[in-house]
Order: C-alpha cells, then structure tokens, then sequence
C-alpha cells in the first residue's frame, strides 16, 4: 500500500461533539532521525531500511517541550469516534485539553508510541471494557510535566518523564490517550526520562519494556535458566532478549526473526538467532526452560519447552503450558530499569521507518498492523 502524506492536518468535521474531559556491548542506540520533508512517499511494506547507529540527544526535542509558556484549553489530537480501520482515524484541533486530578501530571507530549494494543483497540476487540468514544488513542508517552495535581508527590513541573498511560491496558483505558499535544496520567504511572535517551527512543519503551519485564518476572525466570524468544526483533521481543540477558541472568538465549534481523537479535544478546524463514524452531533438538511467544505460535512453543516450564503468550490461541497475562502498567518497573537503560546495558529500539510524523498517524497504524515492525512505531513530532 502506497499513499502521499502530506504535513496539513485535516479537521475533525465528523466527531461534532468535543471530547468531555470528564468522560488512554554495542554502546549506543538503535535510533533512526525524523522526516523533516514536507511532502513523503512512505511504502508501509515488509521490507526493512538497513539499521543506522546516530548519537542519543534529546536538546531539540527538549527545546520543543519547554516552549510552553501558557496551557491552552483546546489542543490537536489524533481521533477516531467508531470503530473499525485505519480510516476512522481523524485529527482535531479543537479537543479540550485534559483536566488534571490530584493524583495527575499534565504532560506536553513530545512523542508517543503505538502498540499492537492501540489497533485492536481502535478495532473495537474489547469495546465491552473500553472508554467511551470519541477517543484518542495511545498508550506509551514521552513529554514534560506543565501542571501537578495537589496529591503528586514527586514529579514537578519541568521534569522529562515517559510511562505507559493506562494502568490497565483493556479495562477502561483513558478516552484521552497520547497521540495528542497534552495527557492527563497518573503519577504512579510514570518514570523519569533516562538522561541518555532522547523523546524519541523512550516513548517506544514503558508498555514493551513493562510487558517484557512482567511476563520474565512471571514465569519465575532466573539466572542460569534459557530463553527462546519468538518474533526476537519486535517491540516487546527486542527487549525480552536484553532483559533475561542483563537483568535477569539467562544462561542461554534463542530468537526468532526473518533473515534481515539476525544481525540485530545476536546485537541485543541472542546466542542463537534463528531464520524462521530458513528453519522450524518447534523442530530443535534442544528445550528450553521459558519460551516467550511474543507472536502468537504458542502451539509450536509449547513443543520447545522443558518439563515444569513456562510458555508466555501474548497473543493468539493458549496451549497448555502456555499463559497469558495483560501487562499492569507500574512507574516503579520503569524506575527499576533506568539504571540499565542510562548504563546502555538495554537500548531501545526504534523502527527504522519511523519516527512517523503526526499527519502520518494511520500510515503508522497500518505499518503496526503488518506484525514486520523492528522495534518500535514512534510518532514524532506532536503535532
């Protein structure tokens, strides 16, 4: 699928009603710079640009965060008000900015992430649990705190944080989400920014990282047990491989991906990269304590798995031993692995197409929903 983007933002005629704000070691970065031309022609296909190595900075999109000087009442946001495809998706410039409970920090979006979540989401999959609509989609952020709530204890105005917005990633997640110029979360949601990683690179982390690290912790994985990861180079995959790897201690470690990616898991700590292309892994000789099926084959998973281990499936149909869990969105875990991150231990991975503008939003949606993303879809600048 081929389309023309261009920078204008078209305005939000069929959602009439504005949204109610009572009513979502390889020292360095696998980064990659944002479009900065007016008119792109991006091909949300298979095929992967080669992975570029660039320096982590974060001034120029610290400067575009910091040049609040007053909060606005309406701001630009990325909307849908039915479910279904990607042309649902519109954008708005007349939202109403979020209000801010006690318990809450506003943030100054500076970039945001999309998950496999936001397009089942968008998709109505779990429409019985969801926020009413109009909605904003997006889960992960990355911005600068402008206002505090009365009962925030920490986090002050200025602060560069990111997190994972919705505590609950199916159940009531927030109807303002972070595809959007300001969002409204939790304190206890949210981390401070390691100072090493730009916007960009840490808005693709706190749901992926939350969910890498919360299935490991799961299955009781531990040092000196081995790992196969299946789909290795993903979002929530790339960093499942650094995490049993420098966290928690994996004596062993397999991935799968397609040939182009071999390079990259055996970068991020992968003994044995696999060619799932070339090769069966359900056909290994070896087993392995925990298989964590990050792309939905856990009926081959459970065939590689040793007896008394555990299967993690995130998607798709469960066979036993396998389980699935929703990941519980928790700034403590973010706060956990910041040493890692500042230390370069784990390095977020950013997909190579991206960042994705804002008037490329549901280019980016279709690109997620192809499962070939490398990395993480990061969407910057907003708007």
């Amino acid at each position: 699928m081929e389309t023309t983007m261009t920078t204008a933002v078209p305005k939000l005629t069929t959602l009439h009603p504005r949204i109610s704000s009572n009513s979502f070691s390889l020292i360095f970065s696998l980064t990659f710079p944002a479009k900065k031309t007016a008119l792109v022609k991006h091909t949300c296909s298979p095929s992967h640009i080669p992975l570029r190595v660039s320096a982590s900075s974060q001034s120029q999109a610290a400067a575009e965060a910091t040049k609040v000087s007053s909060i606005p009442s309406e701001m630009k946001a990325c909307v849908y008000g039915e479910y279904g495809g990607v042309e649902v998706l519109k954008f708005d410039d007349k939202v109403s900015v979020p209000e801010v409970k006690e318990d809450q920090v506003l943030i100054k979006v500076v970039a945001a992430a999309l998950n496999p979540v936001d397009a089942k989401r968008r998709q109505g999959k779990f429409k019985a649990t969801d926020s009413p609509l109009p909605t904003v989609p997006g889960y992960d952020v990355a911005g600068v705190v402008v206002k505090v709530g009365n009962q925030v204890k920490e986090l002050k105005e200025g602060d560069a944080v990111y997190g994972n917005i919705n505590e609950k990633a199916l159940e009531g997640p927030k109807q303002f989400g972070s595809l959007a110029e300001y969002t409204a979360v939790e304190e206890k949601l949210l981390a401070l920014k390691p100072k090493n990683l730009d916007f960009i690179q840490a808005a693709g982390l706190p749901l992926a990282i939350e969910t890498a690290y919360e299935g490991l912790e799961r299955t009781g994985f531990s040092a000196g047990k081995s790992i196969l990861v299946l789909n290795g180079a993903g979002g929530v995959g790339s960093l499942v491989i650094q995490l049993a790897k420098h966290v928690f201690g994996a004596s062993r470690i397999a991935a799968t991906s397609s040939t182009g990616k071999l390079e990259l898991l055996k970068s991020l700590g992968a003994d044995l990269a696999i060619d799932y292309t070339k090769e069966n892994f359900e056909d290994l000789p070896e087993k392995f304590d925990v298989v964590y099926d990050a792309i939905g084959q856990c009926d081959k998973a459970v065939k590689v798995v040793k007896e008394g281990g555990s299967v993690v499936a995130l998607t798709g149909a469960v066979t036993p031993p396998g389980f699935r869990f929703v990941v519980t969105s928790n700034g403590n875990t973010l706060k956990t692995l910041n040493p890692y991150l500042e230390s370069g231990k784990i390095k977020p991975v950013v997909d190579p197409k991206g960042p994705f503008t804002f008037s490329q939003v549901a280019e980016a949606f279709s690109y997620i929903e192809t499962n070939r993303a490398t990395g993480k879809i990061v969407i910057h600048p907003i708007p």
